[in-house]
């Protein structure tokens, strides 16, 4: 009752709702997660059937039932193909460098009843694939039905499919956000339908980061400072980020040096959370300004601002607390 008078005084923030045409692409693309859940469920139940048959394939690729050899392999059985030398000849790409593992891993107790289920199972894994491939398609065409999304090509056209090319003036919003290391298209995809082209609905960059829940809440007692707890927050556009973040962790940028260099302090978790932060503050700039365009500040960004005379005090002072005297003499050839 409390919580309803002050919102009849008008004494409380109105929730973040996104526009009618947003929520339409949010949809479309929670429906596509939840189909991908229940796809890897579908493969799961493959890998303990195979368990269950003492055939240990997946002990030795290490992808398991997302490698195509493998699924062909499977498919092999259920066919009726039992002779694991000729099983293991189905392997491509580096499996084939393991048929000799993977035929041991093939003799196993696979029975008919076995290739009844798995048959099924990968029929309905199947099935997902085509209802995943349909969803992504209806989420980007109910994207480009959002103007705001468009861009605009170098003839000075504009419409849901134009700002695709690099060459572009002004780049669609979905392929900007893409040009960000670790974002791939369907991932900016996602964070738009979540957070909505409107950036005005976040004052800072920060506001943000917040409601998706990438900083954490404040624990104070007193004077002293607590760690804090991680804040709840949207967990699609905060997965999305810290799948971005992982991507980005692989490259030779700025995002990617960032992520090793908090690693090799903190741990990798922590630095997948502050990648991930750093990407939906570049994010917000994005959608904030329709003409903004990513640019890499590089991977020697860091190394490149830290000077030389403060690279030598530091060094001294680290010494100088070990109780040593320091004389410094300058290299000419080195200077």
């Amino acid at each position: 009752m409390w919580l309803a008078r002050l919102t009849q005084w008008g004494m409380l923030r109105p929730s973040f709702v996104p526009p009618a045409a947003i929520r339409a692409v949010r949809d479309f693309t929670r429906a596509r997660q939840d189909l991908v859940r229940e796809r890897t469920r579908c493969l799961q139940r493959v890998e303990k059937l195979l368990e269950d048959a003492m055939v240990k394939i997946t002990s030795v690729a290490a992808d398991g039932m997302k490698a195509k050899s493998v699924v062909a392999m499977v498919q092999a059985l259920i066919a009726g193909e039992r002779d694991p030398r000729t099983l293991a000849d189905l392997a491509r790409g580096t499996l084939r460098g393991k048929r000799d593992q993977l035929a041991e891993a093939l003799d196993g107790m696979f029975d008919s009843h076995h290739g009844v289920i798995a048959g099924s199972l990968l029929d309905q894994a199947a099935f997902l694939d085509r209802q995943i491939t349909m969803m992504e398609q209806q989420a980007i065409a109910a994207l480009g039905q959002v103007r705001e999304s468009w861009g605009v090509d170098a003839c000075g056209q504009t419409g849901p499919q134009a700002g695709t090319s690099p060459d572009s003036p002004v780049l669609a919003a979905a392929h900007r956000l893409a040009e960000i290391p670790g974002l791939s298209l369907w991932l900016a995809i996602v964070i738009i339908a979540e957070t909505g082209l409107d950036m005005a609905v976040f004052p800072t960059p920060a506001h943000l980061a917040s409601w998706i829940g990438l900083c954490r809440s404040a624990s104070q007692s007193g004077t002293r400072h607590g760690k804090g707890s991680q804040k709840k927050g949207n967990s699609y556009a905060r997965a999305a980020a810290g799948q971005a973040a992982i991507g980005a962790a692989r490259t030779a940028t700025f995002l990617g040096e960032r992520y090793t260099r908090i690693a090799r302090r903190r741990g990798r978790a922590i630095a997948q959370v502050a990648v991930a932060r750093s990407i939906m503050i570049i994010v917000w700039h994005l959608l904030s300004d329709p003409g903004a365009r990513y640019r890499d500040l590089g991977p020697d960004f860091y190394a490149s601002r830290t000077g030389r005379d403060k690279k030598i005090r530091n060094h001294i002072r680290g010494l100088q607390a070990l109780g040593l005297t320091i004389t410094i003499t300058a290299d000419d050839q080195a200077a």
